[in-house]
């Protein structure tokens, strides 16, 4: 089997999953790169530092895109995320016209786009990026898997 290098936006992701890892929160990193591969924006999990239940690092990244874009749609852009977008998160990718989803590791449990609500396959949603799912899957789960280890 061949493996090709992580590209350059998932693991700025996993770095700043890491870091929200460190302090103390669940460990997902986001990145928004425009057309031409330029990060645009980033966030890592803050759930528990900002006390807001919103604060997933997708949010928060497509927060700080369309504020550094002046526009809240975000067509052209990609978001690579750590782990499968939540239903919340979905949402608002499909909201913002975000037009490819590259995700490291799926969520069995709180996914929203090939897991539970699959708000993607939804007829009410009108937007549908584009896909990519496994790109920095085995780094990603192992950052998942250690975090919740080290909290049991």
């Amino acid at each position: 089997m061949t493996h090709f290098p992580l590209p350059e936006p998932m693991k700025r992701a996993l770095a700043l999953a890491e870091a929200a890892s460190e302090a103390g929160e669940v460990p997902v990193g986001a990145v928004i790169t425009d057309a031409d591969g330029r990060i645009v924006a980033e966030a890592g999990n803050a759930m528990r530092v900002g006390n807001d239940p919103t604060a997933h690092a997708e949010m928060l990244a497509i927060r700080r895109a369309g504020e550094a874009l002046f526009s809240s749609r975000l067509d052209g852009h990609t978001l690579w995320v750590t782990l499968e977008p939540c239903a919340m998160c979905a949402g608002a990718i499909a909201l913002a016209r975000i037009e490819k989803l590259v995700f490291a590791a799926e969520d069995s449990k709180g996914g929203g786009v090939l897991h539970g609500a699959r708000i993607f396959s939804q007829t009410t949603c009108h937007h549908r990026p584009e896909i990519l799912s496994g790109i920095g899957e085995k780094e990603a789960s192992l950052q998942l898997r250690k975090f919740f280890k080290e909290r049991r």
